[in-house]
């Protein structure tokens, strides 16, 4: 892993995301090094464009002080973590995204978090102090045995709902983030069962697969579920599978009386 420090002019940027008025990412690259991760892209752009996905973080080691809290507002919605997770393993050296938090507490903005790591409970006391905060874990595949093929520096899916768990008993609202579903493998029926007393809210994303993440999907499921292969070759045509999966995550959700969020991406060519 190659772990690099440097200074960043602002870790705070406006974001073009719908859900939040600005972003904050203490990290560029992730250690979680994720199969199915968006977030490869970056790669070319941040000057790692021949190093593999997951072997870098470069560590924005002057993050907290580059937040002009002058500017920023109790309305504004800040998302920690929209391309990197903010605790992955390098947070537990560096504490960056902590002291974000600290250096935020005073403007109390609404808050949003995202994140697959156990590291976040270290920071229960200070998330427990912001008045608006979501939290989200996320989890797209229950079965562990193809969790750890797919995300190989991750905690477990078990171990995840555990971190769920403690941050709802706690009183902190978050959501369980069930992504990316991958067809027939996700076991969506049966996490919902899991999480639905330890959640105030359920998002579900469905699997997007790209130029940049197909190779290493297609060898995961060649290996893993042959007998799936050609149907996910063709799964962003295939609009009638992600139909029939929302309709049965509807019936279930408000079966179950489960706040829920839908994002599946219909339509796509």
């Amino acid at each position: 892993m190659k772990i690099k420090e440097k200074k960043a002019k602002s870790v705070i940027t406006k974001s073009n995301l719908p859900n939040a008025d600005f972003v904050i990412n203490p990290y560029i690259g992730c250690q979680h090094a994720c199969k199915y991760c968006y977030a490869e892209f970056l790669r070319r752009f941040t000057g790692h464009s021949g190093e593999e996905w997951g072997s870098f973080v470069d560590v924005k080691i002057n993050a907290p002080d580059t937040i002009d809290t002058s500017k920023i507002k109790k309305e504004d919605l800040i998302l920690i973590g929209s391309v990197t997770d903010p605790y992955q393993p390098v947070e537990a050296k560096y504490a960056l995204t902590k002291k974000c938090l600290e250096r935020l507490l005073d403007v109390q903005p609404k808050l949003e978090i995202l994140t697959k790591s156990l590291l976040i409970l270290r920071d229960i006391n200070l998330l427990k102090k912001f008045k608006t905060l979501k939290i989200g874990v996320s989890i797209g595949i229950l079965d562990e045995y193809y969790a750890k093929q797919l995300e190989p520096y991750v905690a477990s899916p078990t171990q995840r709902l555990k971190v769920l768990r403690k941050l709802h008993e706690v009183g902190i609202f978050v959501y369980l983030f069930v992504s990316p579903i991958f067809p027939e493998i996700s076991n969506i029926s049966t996490l919902i069962d899991l999480a639905k007393n330890h959640t105030d809210e359920m998002l579900f994303e469905n699997l997007n697969i790209r130029a940049n993440n197909k190779n290493m999907i297609l060898k995961f499921i060649e290996k893993n579920r042959p007998e799936l292969k050609n149907s996910y070759i063709e799964l962003s045509k295939n609009e009638r599978y992600w139909w029939r999966s929302q309709l049965a995550i509807i019936e279930q959700c408000e079966k179950e009386k489960i706040k829920y969020k839908i994002y599946f991406n219909h339509n796509k060519k």
